[in-house]
């Protein structure tokens, strides 16, 4: 059964910054500045067509879509049911994720950098802050699990290092959810674009993970690959700190 849809918001009370931006857009009206990749995303959440560009020239409309709606039975198969602790929502954009731990009584935080995402976590009813995952951000200093899901394992462009700092988030017996690209994919480094409109933004790192590479990426940021699901065509490796398998697993 699919979920039901989540309507978009109403922004025009709270959110008088996205009108000035999306006046900017009209056709031959450039902008003072390049538009950032957050200025991007929050058009996005509020219903313009955003576009993946990558670094060969090809595109892809963004699914914003499918993140403004309720959970799918799939995000709760891979993401929700296997949280039974403090979780962490890596760019979780419009908080479907989050919103599903909250109802189940998970305590869960989303982080985001589009303040529009922030917005509509909040408008589920979970716990969402604006902020970059590497920055020095207010939160539980140690999570049960950390979710990186619809590929994120690509956000900063390095993975290992992304898994790096997700490692200093973690309970040391916690595990992180990756959703990962198909098989036959190694791991892809580029730098990317956001377009909206006749707009596009700054380049930034980007990197996609594919099924046949994460134990490597995994093992550098001294994590290991400990199962791999696949609900829906979608792979999504739990990660577990190599650290904590071996205190489990050495005998005195």
């Amino acid at each position: 059964m699919s979920s039901p849809r989540v309507e978009p918001p109403d922004t025009s009370a709270d959110t008088p910054h996205l009108t000035a931006v999306a006046n900017r857009l009209a056709p031959g009206v450039p902008l003072a500045v390049p538009m950032s990749t957050a200025h991007a995303l929050d058009l996005a959440f509020v219903g313009e067509l955003c576009e993946f560009v990558q670094a060969n020239g090809t595109s892809k409309i963004m699914s914003v879509d499918r993140w403004i709606l309720d959970a799918s039975p799939a995000d709760l198969e891979l993401f929700v049911d296997p949280c039974h602790g403090p979780t962490l929502d890596v760019g979780c954009g419009p908080g479907r994720l989050t919103a599903a731990l909250t109802d189940r009584g998970v305590r869960s935080l989303g982080i985001d950098t589009s303040r529009e995402a922030v917005r509509q976590t909040r408008r589920r009813g979970g716990d969402a802050i604006c902020c970059d995952v590497f920055s020095d951000f207010d939160a539980l200093s140690e999570w049960q699990h950390i979710v990186l899901a619809d590929g994120n394992i690509g956000i900063g462009g390095d993975p290992v290092q992304l898994l790096t700092r997700v490692g200093q988030l973690l309970n040391r017996h916690g595990t992180v959810l990756v959703e990962l690209a198909s098989d036959g994919i190694s791991t892809v480094y580029e730098d990317v674009r956001l377009r909206v409109g006749e707009h596009t933004t700054v380049p930034f790192g980007w990197a996609t993970v594919g099924v046949d590479a994460i134990d490597e990426v995994a093992a550098s940021a001294d994590f290991t690959v400990i199962d791999l699901r696949r609900v829906a065509g979608r792979p999504v490796a739990t990660l577990s700190h190599r650290a904590a398998l071996r205190v489990v697993t050495t005998r005195p």
